[in-house]
């Protein structure tokens, strides 16, 4: 879509060149140590409106989302040093006590036995792996409704 009036001109009196409309962009902080799991969720979710961080280790997800304030969290529920459940009830305690806005979370499970930390911890979300890219797309959409995303 683009983005330009009639009363836009530049120093000539030329009409200017139309600039493209900005979209929403949807943040998100990706947590994991597995290759191949950076790997799915960049595949099934790649776009221009889509701006994936990812980090390998759970104690540099609390300075990531400080640093960048994503719209949400993708966490691998293994996650080396500080895992998945560990670092979502480390968010949620953050936030609780007003140092953080609440950011939400999505935990990647795996195995359905799981779902009951991922409650436990205060997900918003989670997926039993291995990764469907619908799955992963509606899970964000529920996540980030478009009114939501950042401009």
């Amino acid at each position: 879509m683009l983005a330009a009036s009639g009363a836009d001109r530049n120093r000539t009196g030329r009409p200017a060149k139309p600039q493209l409309a900005s979209h929403p962009v949807v943040e998100l902080l990706l947590a994991t140590e597995a290759d191949w799991l950076v790997e799915s969720v960049e595949a099934a979710l790649a776009g221009p409106d889509v701006r994936i961080t990812t980090v390998d280790r759970g104690a540099d997800v609390l300075p990531a989302v400080r640093q960048s304030s994503p719209d949400a969290v993708i966490v691998d529920f293994q996650l080396a040093n500080m895992g998945g459940m560990a670092v979502c009830a480390d968010l949620r305690l953050e936030s609780g006590a007003g140092r953080l806005p609440r950011v939400p979370v999505l935990l990647l499970l795996d195995r359905e036995a799981d779902v009951f930390l991922a409650r436990r911890c205060d997900a918003d979300d989670w997926i039993v792996k291995p990764l469907d890219a619908l799955t992963l797309q509606r899970a964000l959409d529920r996540l980030v409704p478009a009114a939501a995303r950042t401009t």
